[in-house]
């Protein structure tokens, strides 16, 4: 029978796709009751039909059949072999260039479903200088499934840069990855492109704040906060007490402390025990003993806690103030401090302190 010019209608997994190319009539029933069946759920009847079919090897009819059993097989969750069945067209060179195109991505779909992203990799980017949403969005995934953030990050900024109404999943991609990188000054400034969205958003302030915090600024953290209490936004006592743990969980604990105790002074929090202590500890970490001693100090003058008259104890030891930490022991055992603790801590520092004063005499002659 001769070659027919046909144009081609297939619908496939509810996407329209249209070729207009040299087919031969039988192959081309084939495949619209292949279709017809596949879109009335029979799809033993869809099968029958393309198996019944005939074409030559390496012809474009051969092609177009692989390509329906690669539709029907993903039509019924079978990814894998539909991937097989589309590769076999794909790569058989017959499809003309747009309907080409189509089956890279819909190929890049399933390939993404399986979890195979240096595939979804392989067929998407050597077109991705002319890439579209669609496929930015399987080269993001893909980058970021292969932890290859750092090759994800451009493709998402080029997308959000010609699309300036992109959804807000593309910005929080951009804050997320940026801030994976440490890089916060650029998480920092898509945050803000999210918080100019939904100004009244309190859930963009706080993470715009906690940004600024990672980034090493308590001072513009805590204008932040400032800036949305004025706006009349509340934050729960939970979400700014995360902002502190977050400094501490970041190797940051001057910035907590520094962050905890402006909240601390403007009223932003209320003034608690545990607040107080967590602020101790802050300093503690940064080193700042002082500033650490003078918390717990006041701590345990005011809760008469054993286990913070011992910190206090430490605390005036480590800075060899023997006889303040010594003080803070006496504290501590009359309060209930276990015995033995308090007993090894003092000898030591009554052996380092009889020490130094011999030392002084031996000075002094």
């Amino acid at each position: 029978m001769p070659r027919l010019l046909l144009t081609l209608m297939l619908c496939m997994s509810g996407t329209v796709l249209a070729a207009t190319q040299s087919v031969d009539p039988a192959v081309f029933r084939a495949l619209n009751a292949a279709q017809s069946a596949q879109q009335q759920g029979d799809y033993a009847a869809a099968r029958r039909a393309l198996e019944a079919a005939t074409a030559p090897s390496g012809s474009l009819e051969q092609a177009l059949l692989w390509r329906s059993r690669g539709y029907l097989a993903w039509a019924q969750g079978q990814n894998a072999a539909a991937i097989d069945w589309l590769e076999q067209a794909l790569q058989s060179g017959e499809l003309a260039a747009d309907l080409a195109a189509d089956e890279q991505l819909n190929l890049a779909r399933l390939n993404l479903l399986e979890r195979r992203y240096a595939r979804v990799v392989e067929l998407l980017a050597p077109r991705q200088a002319a890439a579209g949403e669609a496929e930015l969005q399987l080269l993001v995934q893909a980058y970021q499934s292969l932890e290859q953030p750092a090759k994800a990050l451009p493709l998402a900024e080029r997308y959000v840069q010609a699309n300036p109404r992109a959804a807000d999943s593309w910005l929080q991609f951009l804050v997320a990855v940026n801030a994976d990188l440490e890089r916060y000054p650029a998480a920092e400034r898509w945050q803000r492109r999210l918080l100019a969205r939904e100004p009244e958003q309190s859930t963009r302030w706080r993470q715009l704040a906690a940004l600024q915090q990672l980034g090493g600024g308590h001072a513009k953290a805590l204008a932040t906060l400032r800036a949305a209490h004025s706006k009349g936004l509340r934050f729960s006592a939970a979400e700014l007490d995360s902002l502190a743990l977050l400094a501490g969980a970041a190797q940051q604990p001057w910035q907590g402390a520094q962050l905890l105790t402006g909240m601390l002074e403007q009223g932003l929090l209320p003034r608690t025990a545990e607040r107080q202590e967590r602020l101790a500890q802050l300093w503690w970490q940064a080193r700042e003993r002082d500033a650490a001693a003078a918390q717990f100090r006041e701590l345990a003058q005011r809760t008469g806690s054993a286990r913070h008259w011992l910190s206090l104890a430490q605390l005036e030891l480590e800075q060899r103030r023997w006889r303040a930490g010594l003080a803070a022991l006496a504290k501590a055992e009359g309060v209930g401090a276990e015995r033995r603790q308090v007993r090894a801590w003092r000898e030591w520092a009554q052996q380092e302190l009889r020490r130094e004063e011999q030392d002084r005499h031996a000075s002094a002659r």
